[in-house]
This record gives structure tokens, sequence and C-alpha cells, in this order.
């Protein structure tokens, strides 16, 4: 009852969590690409962070991308539930899905698309299962995306909790907002691309309200993005109107447009798509 109890906030205070000092947890994944998606950090500040957690988080080994690291052990701080977890499953330093897909966003936005894509590959889960070793090793079902992936020694690459819908809903947008780069804008939507530079074309097929839109993506190029021109119906970019209730077809050429976007006006860039096509 003499005891002085000190606040779990107070404490976090004094000893902060995801500090490069700290002996566990020096390294979030969700702070580090939210940061690069939120628009908040500086395009400098944004690459230091993702190289960050190229260095600590990516396990290419396990192909697995961690939540945080190192994992919580034997600190005297109560992060809260996750600490009792062993270290390297599921939050606890394993992978935890949303936060590796929030990460190849933040990668594709950075304009990254050769990388986004691989580590696309890398976190599908129907890649987990190539041979029987791999199916022996991931244990779970391969064609639903599972919450967490673990990276404990003894567990490595094997996946936990499936049938997230969560992680699966940001699967789809990370393949269809973040690398191919549709986006719905209210009535409208663009496109901004942000692909391998081995690509030099793709095809979107997709029904908006009561229009079939066929939009295709030319890359002579080969660049990772960037639009130099749009067409619809083989007319220039965003024309007055056009009826519903037909097919459509768009085409974007990749390159060049001879703009930057930047918040500033300085040419740096802010980490975002730097041009869009845009469709009304």
């Amino acid at each position: 009852m003499g005891r002085r109890l000190v606040s779990p906030r107070l404490l976090r205070r004094r000893h902060p969590l995801g500090s490069a000092q700290a002996q566990e947890c020096r390294i979030d994944a969700i702070s580090q690409s939210w940061a690069v998606l939120s628009g908040a950090a500086p395009r400098p500040r944004a690459e230091r962070a993702m190289d960050a957690v190229r260095m600590q988080l990516v396990r290419r080994d396990a192909g697995v991308i961690q939540l945080l690291a190192p994992p919580f052990d034997q600190t005297p701080l109560d992060p809260g539930y996750i600490k009792g977890y062993v270290p390297g499953v599921r939050e606890n330093g394993g992978q935890y899905t949303h936060a590796a897909l929030w990460t190849v966003m933040a990668i594709a936005q950075l304009g990254s698309g050769d990388e986004a894509v691989e580590l696309f590959h890398m976190l599908n889960p129907i890649n987990r299962t190539r041979t029987s070793a791999d199916v022996a090793r991931y244990k779970v079902e391969p064609y639903v995306v599972a919450a967490d992936v673990y990276t404990h020694p003894a567990h490595i690459g094997r996946g936990g909790w499936t049938w997230y819908t969560g992680s699966a809903a940001w699967m789809y947008r990370l393949g269809l907002e973040s690398i191919l780069g549709l986006r719905r804008l209210g009535p409208c939507f663009a496109v901004a691309p942000c692909v391998p530079g081995s690509w030099d074309r793709f095809v979107v097929r997709w029904r908006h309200r009561q229009t079939l839109y066929e939009i295709t993506v030319e890359n002579p190029g080969r660049r990772n993005r960037g639009v130099a021109e749009v067409q619809l119906d083989g007319t220039p970019r965003r024309p007055p109107g056009h009826p519903a209730g037909r097919r459509r077809r768009s085409a974007l050429r990749a390159g060049d447009d001879g703009r930057t976007s930047t918040r500033d006006g300085s040419g740096a860039g802010d980490g975002r798509h730097d041009s869009i096509g845009r469709f009304a």
C-alpha cells in the first residue's frame, strides 16, 4: 500500500517505445509507412523512413515484412497485449499483414514500382505454397489472406489467423489503386499507375456506375510512373461530357508530362503521384 504507482503513460514518456535507443521495438512499420501515406513527411524524410523499413523489417529470406523489431521480450515497459505473444508471433515482431500492405503502399507512393510489385508478390499467399516444403511451412490456406505470418525461428513463415477480410481488402486496394493506379474520386476516377519498368502495357476493364471502361496503359518508355498523354474514345483527356450506359475506351501513355507536382513548387516532390489521368 505504501508503494507509489507510476502510470504506463508516464513510463512510456520517460522510456519511449520506438526509440532508436530502445533495446526492443526500435522501429514500427506503421509509423514509418503512414508518415509517407499521410503526406506529413517531406520527401527526404519519407525516403529515409522507408529505407529503415527495408533494412530492418523486410525479410526476404522469410518472405515477410515484420510489424516491429526487435520484438518485445524482456522490457519492463508495458506496450499492451502484444507483449503476451511469444517474440516473432503475431504483432510481436511477426508480420501483421495490414501493416505489411501499408508498407508496400508507401513504397509505391514514392514511385518504386519494381519494388512495390516484387513485395506484392512476396506477400501474396498463393506464392507461399509453390512447393511441398512451402506448404509444410505455411500450414494454412493459400487462397485467402492471413492476418499474420510468424517470424519466430521455430515457426518462421507459418501463417496465423486466416480469412482476414480487413487485410484482404487492403491487398485489393494495394493492387488496384497503388500499383495499377485506378482510384475513384466521387463522380470521377483517376489513373496514376506505379508499375515495374518491365511492364510495357496493361489493360483494366472496370465498370463505373452504368459504364464499362476498358483502360489501356501503354508504357513504351518502360517508366515506373508518370502520365504523358490521356485519351477517352480517341479524344484528348477529359472531354466535356459523355453518356452513361455504354462502353468507353480509355488510353494512357506513360512518360514525362513536363511537370512535377510539388507542395512548395521546388520540384522535390512530396511522395505523392506527380501526374494522373482524370476522367469525368
